[in-house]
């Protein structure tokens, strides 16, 4: 693997996955395609998040109220990725709770409007992870609350990938179609980074036990997610990618809420 290239994947993934302004000469000759560039999305995952997390540890640090701090550390870091993952969120949840069959599912999902499924979502998506963010706060030092939300920020993006990996496109003309299927030799390669990531953020300050309920707890909702959109619409778009990383987000972080 070149370097030059993977950086260059690194930054490409920055882009893709917040509002955070990438130099133009990380995509001098490149298609547009993510096939490859996906193997980076951990990382970029963390380099997008590090902001929101070092925010965090200053304010444990300042001994500020964990839900209160829960809450504006959800806040950056959604406005760094432009709410990217909780729009693809609330539309998935639209279409998938209020679609009747496969093409109603999927012109829900193109509607730019929002529906009672997709506020119902976000609610519970915001309040379930400030929740458990809050709770984890008092049995981590401030430091190792911050690696946690970078490992969390790691497997969320990992598992991204491998919903993205697992089903076809259900459109031809959607984004995650024009992106280009995911390279299986990226995709390991996002997994393995992903699984790496989080397992060295979390053992300063988690047990073997509790990763492992981070682990599994992040496969169960993703896997279950994912067989989900199969049965409904037979395969990914990019709102149901963007929802996987929602998910895994909620499972992980309410994991290590449980296993602290």
């Amino acid at each position: 693997m070149d370097i030059r290239d993977y950086i260059d994947d690194v930054a490409r993934s920055v882009a893709f996955l917040s509002r955070i302004r990438v130099p133009q000469r990380h995509f001098a000759g490149h298609d547009g395609r993510l096939s490859a560039t996906v193997r980076a999305f951990p990382v970029a995952a963390v380099l997008i998040v590090l902001p929101a997390a070092v925010l965090l540890g200053m304010l444990r640090m300042l001994d500020t109220a964990p839900l209160f701090c829960a809450f504006v550390v959800l806040a950056v870091q959604t406005l760094l990725t432009g709410a990217l993952h909780e729009d693809g969120l609330s539309d998935a949840a639209d279409g998938l709770g209020g679609g009747r069959d496969r093409e109603s599912a999927l012109a829900i999902m193109k509607d730019s409007r929002v529906g009672s499924y997709g506020v119902a979502a976000l609610i519970f998506s915001f309040g379930l992870r400030a929740s458990a963010l809050a709770a984890i706060m008092p049995s981590l030092s401030p430091v190792s609350a911050a690696l946690a939300l970078l490992a969390v920020a790691a497997c969320s993006r990992a598992a991204m990938v491998w919903h993205w990996d697992t089903l076809p496109a259900a459109k031809r003309d959607g984004v995650a179609a024009t992106a280009g299927a995911p390279e299986t030799a990226a995709v390991q390669v996002a997994l393995a980074s992903g699984a790496t990531l989080t397992i060295l953020f979390l053992l300063p300050g988690v047990s073997l036990l509790g990763i492992a309920s981070v682990a599994l707890a992040v496969c169960a909702a993703v896997f279950a997610f994912t067989d989900i959109v199969r049965d409904k619409i037979g395969g990914h778009t990019g709102d149901t990618i963007g929802a996987s990383e929602q998910l895994a987000e909620i499972a992980a972080l309410g994991a290590l809420a449980l296993a602290l």
